[in-house]
């Protein structure tokens, strides 16, 4: 039971992540705001340097949705894919702070509730809590 506790937002978190990919390539803004991203005022999300970011929104689905897998599955990397996943979550949050829906907001804030129980010694007793 556990695990589909921690599974779940897992998954969850990285379907969001469609909606950067879909602003990025599409003509919907997926809850995303039509303005540049916070490092320069002539970067959109439609722009070359956008559309590469919408593909690392969809390598963060594909990370995170396969972490909660794994973690469901029994896997022993599914602690690492979610780190990976959480930091690619974060780096593609970040420069599109002024763009994103409010759900992002808090997706960041949960990946870094991640990280640091993934990466801090607390990781052990999670892991227990687990199996």
């Amino acid at each position: 039971m556990a695990r589909w506790l921690l599974a779940a937002p897992l998954i969850l978190h990285g379907i969001a992540h469609i909606s950067g990919f879909i602003s990025s390539w599409t003509s919907n803004l997926a809850g995303f705001v039509e303005r540049p991203w916070i490092l320069s005022s002539t970067v959109t999300l439609r722009d070359p340097l956008g559309r590469a970011f919408g593909l690392l929104w969809l390598i963060t689905l594909i990370s995170l949705v396969g972490a909660g897998v794994g973690l469901i599955s029994g896997q022993d990397w599914w602690p690492s894919l979610t780190v990976i996943g959480a930091i690619l979550s974060l780096v593609v949050i970040l420069p599109w702070w002024n763009t994103v829906p409010p759900g992002a907001k808090v997706g960041a804030a949960f990946n870094l509730l991640v990280i640091i129980l993934l990466l801090l010694p607390v990781k052990s007793r999670i892991l227990e809590l687990i199996q």
